[in-house]
């Protein structure tokens, strides 16, 4: 066992023992861990400062009872939580997801991850996460409005424009953060930033839906770059049918790439000669409705595959842009043969580590989520602003930012990604965000 290894199994010891049976949450800590550990130990200051190993303790975790009164009158009890792991370098940023896979362990992953991510972007803004094991799937708009403001009367002591700002996630779009934020205004009687992903009627920042996808695609197009290729000609694989999936796709056709698949958790929708605007759409408003995608119109060209994944089709690129671990071992061995040579992750987390091990062996290049999707939360960063300000940019001006900041972000990344014929995008990513979170931890002493 080399010193690396030997670092981690003890750093991993410890942790499991304190957050046992968390898997996601410890999947998430061993996967920083394994690349940053030395260079904790390597550094003084951040070796004493135990930078990591607070890290992994959030600095709070709320957790609140959610009653509310469905249609037929009958009270509904759910669990509320907020994680709030970090506001090192700023006040805490981070979704709220509405579903009923959410647990401690998923959100805690998630935070810990949003720690990263939201160094990476340059921006000030520590790390959070929340939500409800709530499911909307069967529930009517008008008990889903009822259960947002039932939520955020339990939420609302705990987050403020200088403290925690929320944003959306899973089932959690702009028609949920309206209601959200129209009840943390009447219970809190001011006007303020305490969400973002608003309306722009109220607030919000126009291209804040679009901004995980686009800004994704922006990275993708830095990682080609730096390969002297281009996603023009290129047959773009991706998985989901979501925001982030749709726009990505949008913004892949706009570059000039083929998307040769969306999907959900029923099948996969294969265009062999790529999706049109048209039929993205189309995905997007049966998303929107609360239904499948399993019998497009003919005219799109489209094949249904039912029970398949998106990565058994000949494409160059991957985008994994469902859920966490969408990608397991098996999955990734049908990305090696499908001919893709680069994926960056849309989703969090949405590799298996026995994935990224089949991926590396492969020589493919990988991108993280923390680094490949942060422009969703970089865009909440601008949104903040343009409401602290109360200066509004337009689209051009917004999308601007956000190639530039996803350019930004790829720069930082590369510089830590190691020299070799193939860059180690994770390990780039996540030694960048540490050595961002690591110099304001250690200047704090101990508190």
């Amino acid at each position: 066992m080399d010193r690396r290894d030997a670092l981690v199994e003890t750093f991993m010891e410890a942790v499991t023992a304190r957050n046992d049976g968390q898997d996601e949450f410890l999947q998430a800590v061993e996967e920083v861990a394994e690349d940053v550990l030395t260079v904790e130990k390597a550094n003084s200051g951040f070796a004493e400062a135990r930078v990591l190993e607070r890290l992994t303790e959030p600095d709070r975790m709320i957790q609140f009872r959610v009653v509310w009164e469905d249609d037929e009158g009958r009270t509904r009890i759910n669990r509320g939580w907020r994680v709030q792991m970090s506001n090192a370098i700023g006040p805490y940023k981070g979704g709220l997801r509405f579903h009923p896979s959410v647990t401690p362990s998923v959100l805690k992953f998630l935070a810990f991850e949003q720690c990263f991510k939201n160094a990476l972007t340059g921006l000030p803004l520590g790390g959070a996460k929340g939500g409800s094991d709530f499911d909307p799937s069967d529930c009517s708009e008008a008990e889903i409005m009822r259960f947002s403001q039932a939520f955020m009367a339990e939420l609302a002591p705990h987050i403020g424009p200088d403290l925690d700002v929320p944003a959306g996630d899973i089932n959690v779009g702009q028609r949920e953060i309206g209601w959200l934020f129209g009840a943390y205004k009447r219970q809190k009687g001011v006007f303020h930033g305490a969400l973002t992903g608003k309306g722009p009627a109220f607030g919000g920042s126009v291209m804040r839906t679009e901004a995980t996808g686009y800004g994704l695609v922006y990275f993708v197009d830095c990682m080609m770059a730096a390969q002297d290729r281009a996603l023009e000609g290129a047959r773009v694989a991706i998985s989901g049918k979501g925001n982030v999936s749709t726009h990505a796709a949008d913004k892949v056709i706009d570059r000039g790439g083929i998307v040769v698949t969306l999907s959900d958790t029923s099948g996969t929708l294969h265009a062999p000669d790529g999706f049109s605007r048209d039929a993205v759409a189309w995905v997007r408003e049966r998303k929107a409705a609360g239904e499948d995608i399993a019998e497009p119109p003919r005219d799109y060209g489209l094949t249904w595959h039912d029970g398949a994944l998106p990565w058994g089709f000949e494409a160059d690129v991957a985008l994994p842009c469902a859920t966490q671990n969408e990608m397991d071992e098996d999955a990734a061995k049908m990305v090696v043969d499908s001919g893709v040579t680069l994926l960056a992750e849309g989703a969090n987390m949405p590799l298996t580590a026995k994935a990224i091990a089949v991926l590396d062996k492969a020589g493919i290049v990988q991108a993280p989520g923390k680094a490949a999707n942060a422009g969703g939360v970089a865009v909440s960063g601008l949104e903040m602003s343009q409401n602290a300000h109360g200066r509004f940019l337009d689209a051009d001006q917004v999308d601007k930012a956000l190639h530039g900041i996803m350019a930004d972000i790829h720069a930082t990344v590369t510089s830590e990604a190691g020299t070799g014929e193939t860059p180690d995008y994770r390990r780039g990513a996540n030694v960048a965000g540490y050595r961002h979170l690591a110099r304001a931890i250690s200047s704090f002493g101990i508190v």
